[in-house]
């Protein structure tokens, strides 16, 4: 049999389920497989494998009981340093929360384990999940498997350079500007942001209420090496969890659109400089998806770069605001780099400029709600380049600005609450090539019945060895 660490969580959920495959099997595979190239990568910061095997042996219990199995029984996954998992410390990249160990599990991490999911280690982020790079004081640097002088992205880098690796079938992250996608753009991987309220999420650790930003666009989500591992993963994520006042229990099937379903192609959005290789990806996605008998065109749209504003008019405000004591206090010099450099380019709003950006964001909403009632697809960039050179942030305010440019649309996305999947497409320079596609609220099954369909030519990507 191939060894069980290529197998995607799909086709591991299915072989164990039918006996072919014991959960045992796969987690040991699974680690064997993190032994072998984490050393080289540094994505999973935490590995849990004696807690992971004792979980394995209770999974093929339950199955030789006959009980009834989850869809993610015995599938190898990773979680998130900044999301609480009882028993091991929530660091968020800090040193001094190395040893802020949780007393109970946040609703993504006891959605995965309801689903029979194992997790077998936790992966990186930078310090306070605030960086598009991945690297802090405390566990150091995560690299990308591509090319280790190339960002795995942030803030949920060690899940993207975990997932296009194979240690785990599916890689827990978190998006509040681009987190999820951007990483899963750097390391040629899928990366679903669902809808606001899709997903339930918080901390019970966390000591105050969340900010303003991050009630209206923090998501986690799952990073995969295929289409349907997202789909298969988004359902047990989605369960009901009312610790998070945002979740909505939302079906994952809405209504059936007029057809042919009509596709809005961005290559380059509002003009903001693209590489060439990005926007052939964004044209080659739109002759897939219209061999597949969508109506595709490029028409005008609401806008990206009014998106990418108001981010910073509220995030800065409540996000960075939120955190300056706490990176005064405890911030590495990564986290105290960039985000001056940030803030160089994106001074706080004032109260008023503040109150003004969330009635706009309303204004925006609107205009694309409406939009997506006549195209519910709209396929755009994974960024405005490939994969960034490493700690570009530390290099001052024209290193942020190249930054911030090629993250353009992953930055201001958020602001919508609506559901994004990052797709890779291509490859370009020994990097990925990838697109993002984006949705109506709770039209996950459209963005992804479209992503399997750009995703389909190439087929899902395999685990890929370290490149040096």
């Amino acid at each position: 049999m191939t060894e069980a660490w290529t197998l995607d969580a799909t086709e591991t959920a299915r072989l164990i389920r039918i006996g072919q495959l014991s959960a045992k099997e796969a987690v040991q595979s699974a680690l064997a497989r993190v032994e072998a190239v984490n050393p080289k990568l540094n994505a999973v910061v935490q590995v849990l494998g004696e807690e992971a095997l004792d979980a394995a042996a209770a999974a093929d219990a339950a199955r030789a009981r006959g009980e009834a199995l989850g869809p993610l029984h015995g599938v190898p996954v990773t979680t998130k340093v900044n999301v609480d998992q009882k028993g091991v410390p929530t660091t968020n990249g800090v040193v001094a929360l190395k040893d802020a160990i949780a007393r109970e599990d946040g609703p993504v991490v006891a959605n995965l384990r309801k689903a029979g999911a194992i997790i077998i280690g936790r992966t990186n982020t930078p310090a306070f999940s605030m960086r598009l790079f991945t690297a802090n004081d405390l566990h150091g640097p995560t690299y990308n498997p591509w090319d280790k002088r190339r960002t795995p992205g942030g803030s949920s880098g060690g899940a993207g350079s975990a997932a296009a690796a194979g240690m785990g079938g599916i890689a827990m992250g978190n998006d509040i500007a681009g987190s999820i996608r951007w990483p899963a753009f750097c390391n040629g991987v899928v990366g679903l942001r669902p809808s606001l309220g899709r997903v339930p999420a918080m901390n019970p650790s966390a000591p105050i209420a969340r900010s303003f930003a991050s009630q209206m666009m923090a998501m986690n989500g799952p990073l995969t090496r295929s289409v349907r591992d997202a789909r298969l993963a988004l359902g047990p994520l989605s369960a009901p969890d009312y610790r998070d006042n945002r979740y909505v229990p939302a079906p994952l099937e809405g209504p059936p659109p007029p057809r042919p379903i009509k596709v809005a192609l961005v290559p380059a959005p509002d003009g903001a400089p693209t590489a060439p290789e990005l926007q052939d990806a964004v044209r080659r996605a739109g002759r897939l998806l219209e061999a597949a008998g969508y109506a595709v065109e490029e028409p005008q749209h609401p806008g990206f770069a009014a998106l990418t504003r108001l981010w910073h008019a509220i995030g800065v405000r409540d996000v960075f605001g939120g955190l300056a004591e706490s990176i005064a206090e405890k911030g590495d010099a990564g986290i105290r780099h960039s985000v001056e450099s940030w803030l160089t380019l994106h001074p706080m709003a004032s109260y008023d400029e503040y109150r003004a950006a969330i009635a706009e964001r309303d204004a925006m909403l609107h205009r694309w709600t409406m939009f997506l009632q006549e195209y519910p697809i709209v396929v755009l960039p994974g960024g405005g380049e490939q994969a960034l050179p490493v700690d570009l942030d530390m290099q001052g305010a024209e290193g942020m600005r190249r930054v911030l440019a090629a993250a353009h649309t992953q930055v201001g996305l958020p602001v919508l609450g609506l559901p994004v999947l990052a797709v890779p497409l291509g490859e370009a320079h020994g990097l990925p090539l990838g697109v993002q596609v984006m949705g109506a609220r709770f039209r996950e099954d459209l963005i992804l019945a479209a992503g399997e369909v750009i995703e389909g030519e190439e087929g899902p990507r395999p685990p890929i060895d370290p490149r040096w």
